[in-house]
């Protein structure tokens, strides 16, 4: 779908530690925030030039979530704010995943903040008709966070820790072949050597949802540019962040 870019006041009214450096902050505010799963939003702070692009989590046309992981200095002025304070959001920033796909059975492979837009896409496909399995990928237990709330509306749900302190030790494809699961078509979202592995690991179609440093956030300084498969390159902003296995080039 093509990205309607829209600026938008938002209010705070939750913003809580899930686990370890990873927060859930819930806003309200006008407008539409995202129209499908996948897209994210750019968010403006105090004395920083640059925007902070944050995955949509799960937006009903009120409530938007966001999780985001604290990392540098516009992370930790997002985990001090209170309900109350508000943000200017660009919103409706990026391509999402297409849920008009073959087969009745999803596979959605998460990999630590990686996690937050394969929720609101869970509760679509499941919504849709779709048999669900999720699979998410942690270093540790300490780590692990939205388990539960997938469960509604997943038919599965399995963790993979690098540790082995919960569920499959090792990473998310050890998982993915020790349980054996069936399925038609896979949807990722995570750091780009787990992105990688799946990709290659995976003889079923899907589309994987890159992360990238960006400038302004909607395709026009092209800072997040990447060469695909067929020698032309392409904006993780604006032509992704999502895109189908065989576009991209690894």
């Amino acid at each position: 779908m093509v990205a309607t870019m829209e600026k938008h006041i938002f209010t705070v009214t939750k913003n809580a530690a899930l686990a370890p450096n990873v927060y859930e902050m819930q806003l309200e505010g006008p407008g539409c925030a995202a129209r499908v799963p996948g897209q994210f939003v750019n968010i403006a702070l105090d004395g920083l030039y640059l925007r902070r692009p944050i995955s949509v989590c799960n937006y009903d046309g009120r409530t938007l979530t966001l999780l985001y992981k604290v990392v540098g200095q516009g992370t930790r002025q997002m985990a001090a704010l209170g309900p109350g304070r508000t943000l200017e959001l660009l919103t409706q920033l990026g391509n999402g995943f297409s849920l008009d796909v073959p087969g009745r059975h999803m596979l959605l492979v998460g990999g630590g903040i990686g996690t937050a837009p394969l929720y609101w896409l869970a509760r679509e496909l499941k919504a849709r008709g779709r048999e669900v399995s999720v699979v998410l990928g942690f270093n540790t237990a300490a780590e692990i966070f939205y388990t539960e709330a997938f469960r509604p509306h997943s038919d599965r749900v399995l963790v993979a820790t690098m540790d082995g302190t919960a569920g499959t030790r090792g990473f998310v494809t050890d998982a993915i072949s020790r349980q054996g699961l069936s399925f038609d078509y896979f949807y990722a979202c995570g750091p780009t050597p787990m992105l990688r592995a799946v990709s290659q690991a995976l003889s079923q179609p899907g589309q994987l949802s890159l992360e990238a440093r960006m400038g302004c956030g909607f395709g026009i300084c092209m800072g997040c540019s990447l060469p695909m498969a067929d020698g032309t390159s392409k904006r993780v902003c604006k032509e992704g962040p999502v895109f189908r296995k065989e576009e991209l080039a690894w």
